[in-house]
């Protein structure tokens, strides 16, 4: 039985693992964002939170424990300057992992995970107000807000386009005699 065995062993052997789990801490730490398997990801998650959670207090004891984790120095100075810099005022969830489908090879789950503070593009969504939820459908909701931005599109790009009347054309001499020679 599986009593309060809460981790995920990844298949790997303990020293297998916690090495596996540094590469990866320290790879996340200097790219901001990897890709990985989801079960990974989490248990990634798991071992990267307290160490970002430790790197806000900058002591000589928090950074022996962060490297005694990591054994990197580059990715020590990269968390205790850059990092903690940005998340001091966050209270935790430090960390996003996103989905990205199946692997080819071996029909793994993928996705990727990634520093929160450091996502430019979901940054710029929290900007735009998120409109209140009625009870209509997704499908619904989705149409009207892609007519609502055409439309903006239509009235940005719109010019005034003053109305001319359009005059008859005249007939053409050559047409004229062609209907008499008809005729």
């Amino acid at each position: 039985m599986r009593h309060n065995k809460k981790f995920n062993h990844l298949g790997r052997t303990s020293s297998h693992r916690s090495a596996m789990l540094s590469n990866m801490a320290c790879s996340l730490f200097k790219h901001k964002r990897i890709t990985t398997t989801v079960a990974k990801a989490k248990a990634l998650k798991k071992f990267v939170e307290p160490l970002i959670t430790k790197s806000k207090d900058d002591t000589t004891n928090s950074r022996r424990v962060v490297f005694s984790n990591l054994q990197d120095k580059m990715a020590v100075t990269v968390l205790f300057k850059e990092i903690s810099a940005k998340v001091a005022d966050r209270p935790g969830g430090y960390t996003r992992v996103i989905k990205l489908g199946k692997r080819d090879s071996d029909d793994a789950s993928m996705c990727f995970i990634e520093l929160v503070d450091y996502d430019d593009n979901m940054a710029k969504d929290k900007v735009v107000k998120k409109a209140s939820r009625t009870r209509r459908s997704k499908a619904k909701v989705v149409r009207d807000s892609v007519v609502s931005e055409v439309k903006e599109e239509v009235a940005e790009s719109a010019v005034d386009v003053v109305a001319t009347p359009v005059d008859e054309p005249k007939a053409d001499e050559s047409t004229e005699k062609v209907d008499d020679a008809a005729k």
